[in-house]
């Protein structure tokens, strides 16, 4: 499988918290939250995420009561979100998460300090 090319991230650096975001930073922003606002996908995530390392997509199939091809249209999904990457090896095809994406996203999503007191 070739890798994929991912979406680039745009710079994130204020959260929307403190100022808005430009209309490029909104579309981005959308794309991952379309992603996950699938359970399926966002369980999917939380198993590639919670690993520690690569998974296979092997270990990953038989926590859902979905096809196969079901699971590997919401896989293709967070990897066009840009929240995983994976490489095939073999029959086999392993996923990973991308953390610069999730930095990007808890960045995007972060309070204030003073704001939480």
């Amino acid at each position: 499988m070739p890798k994929q090319e991912l979406p680039v991230l745009t710079t994130c650096c204020t959260p929307i918290s403190e100022a808005a975001l430009d209309p490029v930073q909104a579309a981005d922003g959308a794309a991952v939250f379309k992603a996950l606002a699938d359970p399926i996908r966002l369980r999917l995530m939380s198993i590639i995420a919670s690993a520690g390392d690569e998974v296979c997509v092997c270990d990953i199939t038989p926590h859902f009561e979905v096809s196969g091809p079901t699971i590997s249209h919401h896989l293709k999904v967070l990897r066009e979100a840009g929240l995983v990457d994976c490489e095939r090896r073999g029959t086999w095809v392993y996923y990973w998460p991308l953390p610069e994406r999730l930095t990007w996203l808890s960045t995007l999503l972060s309070v204030p300090a003073a704001a939480t007191a």
